[in-house]
């Protein structure tokens, strides 16, 4: 019988490595970067969306405001990175926020971070994976009509590319997650030579919408509430920040610096994705809402159940390279492929959070392995 199933084990996992091989399966890091970055930097994908669905709430006036919620929220960015900097060479361990908070608060309050972090990696591959086929449901109207069944066969995937090992799927996710960065940028200096050089109008699909505001003209409390509520949102581009922390046993020698130049280089590619993100949205004058059925107008008219709401990035990407181009259809594709694999974090951290856990004796101790 182990015979029988030593063949399809090998097929799936791979060979067994013998202990003093394992040193080989530590990352570089051009590979940790896709790795354990790819849930911060694809969360660009879907932030500055978050943050103008919530302004469409007093219309399209408050979205003059997104530009200094994108100030705040990389204020926010570049202070966590800092802390998390610290982080690395300080706790290298790779308990990240758990061994902090029970080094310097105790028990109850590390048990407290740890919950909410294993509870975050679950929720990471849920949100990544329904952002992901919403954006490829743009392109592809047979996801967009399956969102259920797409998101589940994507989830089976990756956990069959994980069990092979955390290099062997970094070095086959790396290609993506590059692609989607080099897409991104090359909109966003696209985007800026053909409105400052050539002086192009770059409309997005949803520019001659009108937004039905659910509360006009708000000021004073209600207004620096909203304010607020926008900036929580726009949050969302932390997501996975916290991830490369927890995974600092896995990088190659010096594992500390490699980690902190790593968490250097996400943070400067994620603020400057969000921030050109949300600059080029409101040039081409993209329009989100809650309700896009609803609250939407065009010529004074909702515009219906059949209406289906694109991303932020789909449509300045169609605003900028033009629909159904081949640059355009590249960065959907790339976009998507970067949302599936933010949940890898999932894959790569919460395994290594769990055996900490069970070493402290918090967890099974078959976990530690």
């Amino acid at each position: 019988m182990s015979k029988l199933t030593d063949v399809p084990k090998r097929i799936l996992i791979g060979r067994a490595l013998r202990s003093d091989k394992l040193g080989e399966t530590l990352l570089p890091k051009r590979v940790a970067l896709p790795v354990f970055a790819s849930d911060p930097l694809s969360s660009v994908a879907y932030a500055p969306g978050e943050v103008l669905l919530v302004l469409s709430v007093a219309g399209v006036s408050a979205y003059h405001f997104s530009p200094w919620i994108a100030v705040a929220v990389v204020v926010l960015m570049f202070t966590v990175v800092a802390s998390y900097r610290q982080n690395v060479h300080a706790y290298p361990s790779g308990g990240g926020d758990y061994e902090v908070a029970t080094t310097n608060l105790g028990a109850k309050a590390g048990l407290t971070v740890a919950s909410a972090l294993l509870v975050d990696y679950v929720l990471t591959v849920a949100v990544s994976i329904a952002s992901g086929i919403e954006n490829l449901g743009s392109a592809i109207p047979f996801v967009a009509e399956h969102k259920t069944l797409c998101a589940i066969t994507v989830i089976v995937l990756l956990t069959v590319m994980n069990l092979r090992g955390v290099k062997e799927s970094g070095k086959l996710f790396a290609i993506p997650t590059y692609v989607f960065v080099g897409g991104v940028f090359l909109m966003i200096l696209w985007g800026v030579v053909r409105g400052l050089v050539f002086g192009d109008t770059m409309k997005a699909p949803t520019a001659d919408y009108t937004i039905h505001a659910e509360h006009q003209g708000l000021a004073g409390v209600a207004l620096i509430f909203l304010l607020l509520r926008a900036f929580s949102s726009g949050c969302a581009a932390l997501t996975g920040v916290e991830a490369i922390s927890n995974g600092v046993p896995a990088f190659r020698k010096p594992k500390s610096k490699n980690a902190a130049t790593t968490l250097a280089l996400m943070g400067g590619l994620a603020v400057t994705m969000f921030c050109g993100i949300i600059a080029l949205a409101m040039v081409t004058k993209v329009r989100m809402a809650e309700n896009p059925a609803t609250d939407l107008l065009h010529n004074g008219k909702p515009l219906g159940s059949g209406y289906t709401q694109n991303p932020v990035i789909s449509q300045v990407a169609e605003a900028v390279f033009g629909h159904g181009s081949l640059l355009f259809i590249i960065l959907a594709a790339a976009t998507a492929l970067v949302l599936f694999l933010a949940a890898n974090t999932a894959y790569n951290g919460f395994p290594l959070l769990g055996s900490i856990l069970a070493q402290d004796r918090y967890l099974p101790r078959q976990l530690q392995r």
